[in-house]
């Protein structure tokens, strides 16, 4: 069960893509990713790629004076349409914007200081973790970016945290 952990729309469950592509993350996990950023999201311009359900993205509006935008990056029919029901669902259409394209080519395109945080949750077995990481080095499109990934990928960035199998990267801008 995905359900928003904390803020305006605490315990509010939402819809998970039909199929086995995603992955959701767990509670504990946000719980903590949140805990980091909690400074970083009060009025905040939000990115989420490999959005999935929306999950980071509605936890990040729905957090304290919460984000004041999220851009969603999606390329999975299922997904996008999860994410559209549960911007219903939360009243929060207004606030999101739903871009259907490859996270990766997406943020190879963005300009530095684009957002204010960015989140992402790209499939485990990839290398892409890594590889937006460097992008974020080169370019940094938001003031902090976070990667989920897989404990025994290396992610290059200035702060990772475990947890059980599941790792968390952040990226600062200079």
């Amino acid at each position: 069960m995905l359900r928003i952990i904390a803020g305006e729309f605490k315990g509010r469950r939402l819809k998970a893509p039909a199929g086995r592509s995603v992955r959701p993350t767990g509670d504990r996990v946000k719980e903590g990713w949140f805990s980091i950023l909690q400074q970083s999201i009060p009025d905040a311009r939000v990115l989420d790629l490999f959005a999935g359900s929306g999950a980071l993205g509605f936890e990040a509006l729905s957090r304290g004076r919460g984000a004041v935008g999220v851009d969603f990056v999606e390329t999975h029919k299922a997904s996008l349409a999860a994410i559209r029901d549960n911007a219903a669902t939360l009243g929060a259409e207004a606030r999101v914007t739903i871009h259907r394209s490859d996270a990766m080519r997406f943020a190879e395109r963005l300009q530095p200081d684009a957002y204010d945080v960015a989140f992402a949750d790209p499939p485990y077995a990839s290398d892409e973790a890594a590889h937006l990481a460097k992008l974020f080095r080169r370019s940094p499109f938001a003031r902090v970016f976070s990667v989920e990934h897989a404990v025994d990928r290396v992610v290059d960035g200035d702060d990772t945290r475990r947890y059980g199998d599941t790792a968390i990267t952040f990226v600062y801008a200079p």
